[in-house]
């Protein structure tokens, strides 16, 4: 049996739209997507901004009805059964939301403890357990309000883990998190998955979900558009070199003449600092160079490399260059 399945699952919502003249609008979020999860699995679902992915997550953990199609977590319809999938899941969501800041560590954990009905005796040795796990021991008796972001990200998982669910939902997790506390809280998921737990993880950070996922599936628009091993989805660009350009501004002129040069497959533009990078993804490799540098001509231009695609790369050509 597999830990989660997904069939053909959709979600409309319907949106007034104007003040005085108004009308209803639906807005198809999730448009009839599958996919299934097998258990122990790290199964990682990227997407833009809008795609559907915390959608998705939202009707798996049942707090959303799906609109049509069905959906198990664990074996148990996520409409039907809804009380029995609560019991048997984790949800842990992005950013601070969600926690008591004027008690401790431990207290909240004690806290939600009762709420899942953890018996008291087993929460009394599950608590220091859990605070070991994401690297607080020692810290359980701390106000929660005096623990940087990424402690209160680790609580988040100990708070998730205390009726030790099998079937773990993160949505966005390291998002708002400094590099320090990302790679501590990437740490505490491979440990996860050392426990063969279930993961469903969303993310922006393609490194993030190249470096922890089995498998990933891309949803652009509410549809899943691929669907393969982190390898399988970069065999998708690997006809293609990168060609990264340092630029300082580049005008629209400029970058509409890249877009326009036949062997560009596609020009994706990310901010760093003051800098903007260039990243142009063509066949021709080195020998792009050349004619990139004309079409930059008397834009400030700096550090300019060609590497291998990742799954970033990846990532961009199977969404078109969505952000």
């Amino acid at each position: 049996m597999n830990a989660i399945e997904v069939n053909h699952l959709r979600r409309v919502y319907r949106a007034q739209i104007g003040v005085f003249n108004r009308s209803i609008k639906e807005v198809v979020a999730v448009d009839d997507i599958s996919f299934e999860v097998k258990q122990g699995e790290l199964f990682g679902l990227l997407g833009p901004n809008g795609a559907g992915k915390t959608t998705t997550v939202k009707m798996l953990t049942t707090l959303l009805i799906p609109s049509a199609g069905s959906a198990t977590v664990a074996g148990v319809d996520v409409v039907k059964g809804a009380n029995e999938v609560r019991k048997k899941i984790g949800f842990i969501f992005g950013g601070e939301r969600g926690l008591y800041w004027r008690l401790s560590g431990d207290d909240n954990l004690r806290y939600f403890a009762s709420l899942y009905g953890v018996d008291p005796s087993v929460s009394k040795k599950r608590i220091p357990y859990l605070m070991e796990l994401v690297g607080l021991k020692g810290r359980g008796n701390e106000r929660v309000g005096g623990y940087s972001r990424g402690m209160k990200q680790r609580l988040h998982v100990a708070r998730t883990l205390l009726h030790d669910p099998d079937i773990l939902f993160l949505d966005e997790p390291t998002i708002g998190l400094d590099p320090v506390g990302a790679r501590e809280f990437r740490n505490v998921i491979l440990d996860l998955q050392s426990q063969k737990k279930t993961i469903l993880l969303t993310t922006h950070y393609m490194f993030e979900a190249d470096a922890l996922s089995d498998r990933i599936a891309i949803i652009n628009k509410g549809c899943v558009i691929a669907m393969d091993t982190p390898s399988g989805l970069k065999k998708h660009v690997s006809d293609l070199s990168v060609v990264e350009v340092e630029t300082f501004g580049a005008s629209e002129t400029a970058l509409e003449k890249l877009r326009a040069l036949p062997f560009v497959d596609s020009l994706s533009i990310e901010d760093r600092e003051q800098k903007q990078i260039l990243l142009v993804q063509t066949t021709r490799g080195a020998e792009a160079v050349p004619d990139v540098m004309t079409a930059l001509e008397g834009q400030r231009v700096g550090r300019v490399i060609v590497r291998e695609p990742t799954l970033e790369d990846a990532y961009v050509r199977l969404v078109g260059g969505a952000a």
